[in-house]
Parts: C-alpha cells; sequence; structure tokens
C-alpha cells in the first residue's frame, strides 16, 4: 500500500512540471486525493460494505470535482491532471501508468447490466473532454485526442480523434491526420469543403458546357 500511494506520488512529479515536491503533491493536487480516496472505498467495496464506499466517493467528488465509482478498478500510477469533470464507471477497469485529462469520461451507453464501462489497458492517455463509452477495450500504449467520443475499440499503440472517434495512426503507421492537440482534425469541416470543392468543379464543367453549346 505504501507503494502505492508513493508511485500516486512519483508520477504527478514525473509528468508535471508545476509540481515541485511531494509534500505539494500531497496537499494540493485533487486528482491525488481522489485516487487515494478512491483506494480506500474501492477496499471497502470489495469488502462488501456499499453503503459506506458510496459515501466516500461522494465526499470525495464534493471536494475534489472528481467521481470514480467505488467499484472501477484502477491500477498503478493513474495521474489526473486538472481533473475537474472527471468520470470514471463502475465497471471501468484501467491499467498501469494511464494519463486522463480534465473533463474525461469513461461511462456507459444506457441501462444495460454487466460490464458496460471501458477497459482501459497501460500507457494510454486520454485527452481534455474526451468520451469513452461503452464496454470496449482501448489498447495499450493508445492517445484518444481532446474532444474525441470513443464508441469502438480501439486497437494497441493506436491515435483516435474525432466525433466519432477513428483510428488515425497505428502501430506508428499515419492512418489519417496526425494528433495534434492545437490542431485537431475536424471531420465534419473537412466533408464541407470536399462538398464544396465538388461543387465548383461541377460549375467550372457547367460554364464549359454552356460556352461550348453557344460556339457550336
Amino acid at each position: 500500500m505504501l507503494r502505492t500511494l508513493k508511485n500516486d506520488i512519483d508520477v504527478v512529479l514525473e509528468q508535471d512540471p508545476a509540481a515541485r515536491n511531494r509534500l505539494e503533491v500531497m496537499i494540493n493536487y485533487s486528482g491525488v486525493h481522489a485516487i487515494w480516496s478512491h483506494r480506500i472505498a474501492h477496499w471497502l467495496w470489495k469488502k462488501r460494505v456499499y453503503f459506506i464506499a458510496r459515501f466516500i466517493s461522494q465526499v470525495s467528488r464534493f471536494f475534489t470535482g472528481i467521481e470514480i465509482h467505488p467499484g472501477a478498478k484502477i491500477g498503478q500510477r493513474l495521474f489526473i491532471d486538472h481533473g475537474m469533470g472527471v468520470v470514471i464507471g463502475e465497471t471501468c477497469e484501467i491499467g498501469d501508468n494511464v494519463t486522463i485529462y480534465q473533463g474525461v469520461t469513461l461511462g456507459g451507453t444506457g441501462k444495460e447490466k454487466g460490464k458496460r464501462h471501458p477497459t482501459v489497458e497501460d500507457n494510454v492517455l486520454i485527452a481534455t473532454g474526451a468520451k469513452v463509452l461503452g464496454s470496449m477495450r482501448i489498447g495499450q500504449n493508445s492517445r484518444i485526442g481532446a474532444g474525441s467520443v470513443v464508441l469502438k475499440e480501439v486497437p494497441p499503440n493506436s491515435t483516435v480523434v474525432g466525433i466519432p472517434g477513428r483510428v488515425v495512426i497505428q502501430d506508428g503507421v499515419k492512418v489519417g491526420h496526425e494528433l495534434d492537440h492545437a490542431n485537431l482534425p475536424d471531420p465534419i469541416a473537412e466533408k464541407f469543403r470536399d462538398l464544396e470543392e465538388e461543387l465548383l468543379a461541377l460549375k467550372k464543367e457547367l460554364r464549359e458546357l454552356k460556352r461550348e453549346k453557344h460556339t457550336l
């Protein structure tokens, strides 16, 4: 347990350049507080002390703005950065060395029973505002772009962007657009640009046909 708590602090020091020392992380980082509260609540949940486990999770949500259901399984070295609005569902499973940014939802898609939340494998990064919904697997070493909505399984070593989420890089090979948090591709805008280009081409063709008709 002590090693786990130390890992929760060390991952913040490694990934957040604003973190200066362990004491600062222990006192001032809401992501760490939410994870520690969850580890207690999850232990109680496994002991079937459901009411107290849920109570701890709700108190943690009130103070941190991060909602983690006590039934969720979380591995080592989870880093929740600027975690306000993060939601992690009951049957969610998170591996080791996962990074989650503000506003991420790991949720379900309805009132189905059983496994209804995502499984996030090791070394995954989920960027700001992304929504991963349903019982699917996010493969290890994958990255989910900011604002993406993921509804289907993501293979390992992939980069996903867009609404709905689509793989743009897999195993280092560019499938679409490379992930750039400051300049994410917009599939809807791209479709409008394609239609506009097609319309201009048709207008040009129509003008040429009219010109040919007048010359006959």
